[in-house]
């Protein structure tokens, strides 16, 4: 059956409006719903006492992670062996990746100060020995929101110095150096993923621009070289195999 996605408006705790799913109706979004084969469906994991505190915290703190907002069929497993991804600054990105499921809007500039020093004291009540943060697109601020992620992992690291901070980092396009305040506070793990080959961009990524994310990353590792730098791609998407060995050339 073919159907044209319907745009679902929603605003969320704070009053933040935004496009449900990141999901615009138009001819583009025409698709033919087909049954998922049996080798991508997810049984239910048996909740266990690292569930419950995850999905407590989360919800008393009003956090948000990239477990829940982007949909991942691995959440009860991943949360019940005490994992999570913390998703920083908000449940609405400012750009509609055509592979992500997260809200899209514009937040215009909203932040919840209080969000730094709440995850640090996450991490500790789990704690956990390595964390992962990563944020929604905030093109809305100046910075991207890297000041933001800068007090993240300042809080995280004060109260719990032994825990290893791993950042996935949105690209800052046209942020300038603002990228340069997050390696300044000494993350582990810089992340900064490609996500497809360059001829895709324009479908799966629009806003984002290959070449920017290369730049980054480059300049992450120039900057500070005792960082370790990742990134990551998806395929099936329609790219070559030729286009991705040139993606790992470059």
């Amino acid at each position: 059956m073919k159907e044209i996605i319907p745009t679902v408006k929603i605003i969320n705790h704070v009053g933040v409006s935004s496009i449900k799913d990141g999901m615009k109706g138009n001819d583009y979004s025409l698709i033919e719903r087909e049954n998922k084969p049996k080798w991508i469906r997810m049984t239910a994991h048996q909740v266990n006492k690292n569930f419950s505190e995850i999905k407590n915290s989360v919800a008393d703190l009003k956090l948000s992670t990239v477990c829940e907002e982007a949909k991942c069929p691995n959440l009860s497993e991943c949360w019940s062996r005490g994992t999570a991804t913390f998703m920083l600054m908000g449940d609405t990105c400012t750009r509609a990746c055509q592979f992500c499921s997260v809200n899209t809007g514009n937040p215009k500039g909203w932040l919840d100060e209080d969000e730094p020093k709440n995850i640090a004291d996450t991490v500790f009540k789990m704690g956990l020995k390595y964390i992962v943060l990563t944020c929604v697109n905030r093109d809305d601020l100046a910075d991207g929101g890297a000041e933001h992620f800068t007090q993240t992992i300042l809080e995280i690291k004060k109260l719990n110095p032994n825990t290893s901070v791993e950042i996935l980092t949105p690209d800052f396009l046209r942020k300038g150096d603002a990228y340069k305040k997050v390696l300044e506070a000494n993350p582990d793990v810089f992340n900064h993923n490609i996500e497809t080959v360059p001829s895709l961009y324009l479908k799966v990524r629009p806003g984002s621009r290959y070449f920017a994310s290369l730049e980054l990353l480059k300049n992450a590792k120039k900057m500070n070289k005792k960082v370790f730098t990742k990134s990551g791609i998806m395929v099936g998407l329609g790219e070559t195999r030729d286009e991705i060995l040139q993606v790992m050339d470059d």
